[in-house]
């Protein structure tokens, strides 16, 4: 009997955990639109197709080198080329899309600052220490659990210290 080989039969079994590098002007529109959705250009429809509802997610921002977000991706993935998102390549629509569940999404004064928490990821260790965001170049990267459980582990101190009226250490 073949083996099927289509999009299904390669989703995974386990929960992946995925960070997701964006431009600040993409985030601004992911933000707006309540941490939701995310889309992917055509390079990554295989990665695309490794997402499963329950995989979790971390938001990175380049430029300015902060996590602000987590999320629980609520569905496979899935192809809608409607203009949302802003490409610096021409007529690319990241039209491999998945819907997002938000977990926790910082007010911009409070995101994580990577300079700070990057270093101690073991995502990064291929790389020299001062070259670390070379390690965040793609789009799309799967983690270590343990990596995100970190930088959530952050943002949920951060909230709580919020709540309880104090100011943020990172």
């Amino acid at each position: 009997m073949a083996q099927r080989r289509d999009s299904q039969s390669r989703r995974s079994v386990g929960r992946n955990y995925w960070m997701f590098v964006e431009t600040p002007e993409n985030y601004e529109i992911i933000s707006e639109i309540g941490v939701s959705l995310f889309g992917m250009g055509r390079r990554f429809k295989r990665r695309a197709e490794r997402m499963s509802p329950n995989d979790r997610v971390v938001f990175y921002v380049t430029g300015i080198r902060k996590w602000p977000a987590t999320a629980t991706i609520t569905t496979y993935s899935f192809e809608d080329d409607s203009p949302v998102f802003r490409s610096p390549v021409c007529g690319e629509r990241f039209p491999f899309r998945v819907k997002l569940r938000p977990d926790i999404v910082l007010e911009e004064p409070d995101y994580i600052d990577a300079l700070l928490l990057a270093p101690r990821l073991d995502y990064v260790r291929r790389w020299a220490p001062e070259d670390w965001p070379l390690a965040f170049f793609d789009r799309l990267h799967l983690l270590p659990q343990k990596d995100f459980r970190l930088i959530e582990g952050e943002m949920k101190r951060i909230e709580a210290r919020k709540q309880q009226g104090g100011a943020h250490l990172l």
